[in-house]
């Protein structure tokens, strides 16, 4: 859909010349009362209908027995009726002309199958006719521009107007963010509550504000995506073109289902792990709590973004100095290092006993003449990226004129400053003077630091180079294809055991070491002998998963007598740990060289599709569970960021002597894996554990792997 088509298919509902209100009633305190309200003291551009059978007049304003006894066009109906009446009320809207809906009303699929069948049926209804409808189950929708100003919401207030669009799924939640946002002077441009989405959902809504001149920033609750894919590459346009802040608190963290699975993957990926790939790879940020989310919000639409990570703190007192400090470390900025010139300058203004270097303490008898100096000849470092202006309320300081002060002082600065006037009651009214003037204030020097990081990691987004997906060439495709169609059989799922595996890996151009199928004792001797290398000899059998516990891995193999006796104890341990197990035979497989071990894996969700997963390798990797994702395909540098996000990386990166591990031959095996995955369907876990990896320029090994294959 053109930006255009969706500018005009939303006009109705956030531009509209004309609003019914479907249940407009006029018993105080009720939904119907407090909406039909809001719309008249909202002051609203345009003509309110109340309909209500059994009434003559709402609100002093003539109702309405029904839509189709309205006069005229109308371009937004609010319908708050009973489930059971809503297909009869669309039904009359549809043939009044109704141009949108706003379903206020509950009693859908929140409710159970005979809810969600209603629903379904009143998606139909509206998605047949071409008329969007946010809803059911939902507060409203608001939209402050003044040319509008519309509250079609059961919310208390009307929030003031600003940059910031909120879109939530939680209509409760919105009421609570409304008196959140108002004590922290924070207006919004939109304010939506979708409800169960019938029919407008979340992608929908940030096509439209995109196209939203008065949205600078967007906010959202979420508690599902409709469209993992589609959420992606709407929420990277969005990003990218626009360089629109998009926030999310998305809830549910918890593990949607303890199903049994076959693989570290599938064991490791919660439903929590696939929204945190998705998010990163939308450039959405994803942030833990509503105070949070307003914190970098609050910065967002009101301060510039930086154009690097360099921090520098002016504090009255040395403490919360040193707390902005390690703050600022801990959350990856770094302190400025100010030039001798601004060192020299500071000097005159400030005090001998005052600390001229990074944080700069002013001193506790700092009044609002020294900050004044002292903020601006340090901001005006080039060598500063953005600012903290720390006060603590000692007795001789001058609260409220320093909050006057600082405003004045960065006026044209095109950096971010934010402030941490700490405290509470005293410091209140100087707060409310920086929150007019848009300079945003935290309560405690940690949030403020924490807000300018993510702003940095936010402009650090915007400079990701290598956003394509690899394809690489001779891949044999169709050949794959062939081996799991084979494996596969008429069976529903099959477990490939790494024997199996190995020519489905060729086909991808994994890097595979040699290896060989034995399926007696002396055979083994005769390989072993015959390759006159070291090599591990592994179990082959599709009831054995973890073969290291049942005894079924054998390392550093060599000789054929080793070989030998080392056979007929895997079949002894096999016997003993799992007696029904059916062994295929045993891999020998040659020795990697020295490497550090990590874990490929993929997993498929049922709504988002292929999830990729990496991490260190071995058994303990459940346990630490130190590992990133990502939704495949994805781009060269997402899986790069993949592999340095984990914990652990510095063991990668050269740890106590040892060489840096080869990073692009991970990465290059990821993005195969993502491609193996992507071209079939079929593959519905894989994990390579371990992968080992050599140091730089020496590539990688796959020692072990497993593929669980299901049908389509």
């Amino acid at each position: 859909m053109t930006n255009e088509a969706v500018v005009s298919k939303f006009t109705p509902i956030f531009n509209p010349s004309s609003v019914a209100v479907v249940g407009a009633s006029t018993k105080p305190g009720t939904v119907g009362n407090d909406i039909f309200r809001n719309l008249l003291l909202s002051g609203f551009n345009g003509s309110v209908y109340p309909v209500n059978p059994r009434a003559s007049h709402v609100l002093g304003v003539h109702a309405y027995e029904s839509l189709s006894q309205i006069p005229g066009p109308i371009d937004l109906a609010v319908l708050i009726v009973p489930a059971k009446a809503i297909l009869s009320v669309v039904d009359e809207a549809i043939a009044k002309g109704v141009r949108s809906f706003v379903v206020i009303s509950a009693g859908f699929k929140e409710i159970g199958p005979e809810g969600a069948k209603l629903e379904r049926q009143l998606a139909d209804r509206v998605q047949e006719a071409k008329i969007p409808l946010i809803g059911p189950n939902c507060l409203g929708v608001i939209n402050t521009d003044p040319a509008v100003s519309m509250n079609a919401a059961f919310g208390r207030k009307m929030p003031v107007p600003g940059n910031l669009a909120f879109i939530s799924q939680s209509g409760a939640l919105c009421t609570s963010v409304l008196d959140y946002a108002e004590a922290r002077n924070i207006g919004f441009s939109k304010f939506v509550s979708f409800g169960n989405k019938a029919d407008v959902n979340e992608i929908c809504l940030l096509e439209y504000l995109a196209n939203d001149e008065k949205t600078d920033v967007i906010a959202m609750y979420l508690e599902d995506v409709t469209n993992g894919r589609r959420f992606i590459e709407t929420a990277r346009r969005i990003f990218w073109e626009t360089h629109k802040p998009m926030l999310c608190l998305k809830s549910g963290r918890s593990p949607e289902g303890a199903k049994a699975v076959s693989s570290h993957t599938g064991s490791l990926a919660g439903s929590d792990s696939v929204y945190d790939a998705l998010l990163v790879q939308s450039g959405v940020q994803r942030v833990d709590t509503i105070a949070e989310l307003f914190d970098y919000a609050d910065l967002y639409t009101k301060q510039p973004l930086p154009k690097g990570n360099r921090v520098a703190i002016i504090t009255n007192a040395g403490g919360p100095g040193i707390m902005a400090t390690d703050a600022a470390v801990r959350h990856g900025l770094k302190l400025a290092e100010l030039s001798e010139a601004t060192k020299a300058s500071l000097k005159g203004c400030l005090p001998t006993t005052a600390s001229l270097r990074n944080p700069i303490d002013v001193i506790g008898d700092a009044r609002s003449d020294r900050y004044k100096a002292t903020v601006r000849t340090v901001l005006d470092d080039e060598n500063v990226d953005m600012g903290v202006v720390i006060l603590t309320p000692q007795s001789v300081t001058d609260i409220k004129e320093t909050a006057e002060v600082v405003p004045e002082t960065v006026a044209g600065l095109q950096k971010p400053v934010v402030c941490s006037f700490m405290g509470a009651k005293d410091v209140a009214p100087a707060a409310e003077i920086l929150r007019e003037k848009r300079i945003p204030n935290y309560p405690f020097p940690e949030d403020a630091v924490r807000s300018l990081a993510a702003a940095s990691r936010l402009v650090s987004l915007h400079e990701i180079p290598r956003r394509e997906v690899r394809q690489h060439p001779h891949l044999r495709v169709d050949e794959a294809a062939k081996i799991i169609a084979n494996a596969l059989g008429n069976q529903e799922k099959h477990y490939m055991t790494q024997a199996e595996c190995r020519p489905l890996l060729e086909c991808y151009g994994l890097p595979l070491l040699p290896s060989a199928i034995v399926h007696g004792a002396d055979e083994a001797a005769r390989v072993v002998d015959d390759w006159n290398r070291r090599v591990v000899m592994k179990v082959m059998s599709a009831d054995v998963v973890h073969k290291y516990d049942a005894g079924g891995v054998v390392l550093n193999v060599q000789g054929g007598e080793h070989a030998r006796q080392t056979y007929d104890k895997i079949i002894e341990n096999i016997a003993a740990t799992l007696p029904e197990a059916k062994v295929d035979g045993i891999l020998i497989e040659a020795m990697a060289p020295k490497g550090v071990e990590v874990i490929l894996g993929a997993s498929r969700d049922e709504r988002f599709g292929p999830l990729m997963m990496f991490g260190l390798g071995g058994t303990m990797v459940e346990v630490f569970k130190d590992v990133s994702f990502r939704l495949a395909p994805m781009w060269e540098i997402s899986a790069e960021r993949m592999v340095r996000q984990i914990r652990s990386f510095k063991v990668l990166d050269g740890f106590r002597g040892n060489p840096p591990a080869d990073i692009d031959a991970i990465v290059d095996t990821l993005l195969r894996l993502s491609e193996l995955v992507c071209n079939h369907p079929e593959v519905s876990e894989l994990d390579i554990n371990p992968l080992i990896v050599h140091a730089q320029g020496q590539g990688c090994s796959v020692a072990d792997s497993r593929v669980m294959l299901r049908r389509s």
